[in-house]
């Protein structure tokens, strides 16, 4: 089990750290209130990693804070991606470098058709993700691209919210709570999805209240409780350590 990755000191994670994405001591706050409190975890290339914990335990902000949105604010620590700093960037600078984050409002625009929807996320000309791409992938997407956005179905907002996160070309994609109030049947065909993503090489960080789910579709896991990091292994050790489970993520 490693809690906390061993980066020298005076290192430069661009040259040492072996992963795709490295967080190094990262501290977040949201106004006053001391959030994420000095984590440290890697994410290989193409691998699934299940941020875990209960409620509170700083989960969503730890994606907040890798995609460099405004609020939480970052006040130490390095955040590299493919050997970029993404620490001293804005979010649509971090955006540019490859992080797509997929909140869990999905935010798709209003008065927009999901082709316009992922037109206006799409950068061009798409090296790796063209709408016929991204239909193929998404073939319910395809029999409603002139249908506007907020009118689909849950299941299929989610659906245009990753297409959309894709249409960018990016290398990391972020997913807060994507099965939040869908049907298994749904999930079932959102998981499908996302294997195909990752056998395309996308890495994906998913923060996910159904943790039995979001294990048994990763390859590790990563467990938070207060800000902190408790746990780091791969997911099938959670899944049988029964006594982490309950302490933590109360299965």
């Amino acid at each position: 089990m490693n809690v906390k990755p061993d980066f020298s000191k005076g290192r430069n994670l661009a040259e040492t750290a072996p992963a795709f994405l490295s967080v190094w001591d990262m501290h977040s706050y949201y106004g006053e209130s001391y959030i994420v409190q000095g984590i440290s975890f890697n994410v290989h290339e193409g691998e699934i990693l299940a941020l875990l914990g209960r409620n509170g335990a700083g989960k969503t902000t730890t994606l907040r804070s890798i995609a460099r949105v405004s609020s939480p604010q970052v006040t130490h620590g390095e955040i590299w991606l493919d050997h970029q700093p993404l620490h001293n960037m804005s979010s649509y600078q971090a955006a540019q470098a490859g992080i797509g984050l997929v909140p869990e409002d999905r935010r798709i625009i209003s008065g927009l058709t999901v082709e316009e929807n992922l037109q206006l996320a799409q950068i061009a000309p798409p090296i790796g993700w063209s709408l016929d791409r991204l239909y193929e992938l998404f073939p319910r997407l395809a029999e409603r691209r002139k249908q506007d956005g907020v009118t689909l179905s849950g299941g299929e907002q989610q659906m245009l919210a990753v297409a959309r996160a894709l249409a960018r070309d990016i290398k990391v994609l972020l997913l807060d709570e994507p099965y939040e109030g869908l049907a298994p049947v749904i999930v079932d065909e959102i998981e499908k999805t996302l294997r195909i993503i990752k056998e395309q090489g996308i890495t994906t960080v998913i923060v996910e209240q159904n943790a039995v789910r979001a294990l048994e579709l990763a390859d590790r896991a990563v467990i938070l409780d207060t800000g902190s990091i408790v746990f780091d292994a791969s997911a099938s050790e959670v899944l049988e350590n029964e006594s982490l489970r309950t302490e933590y993520l109360a299965i």
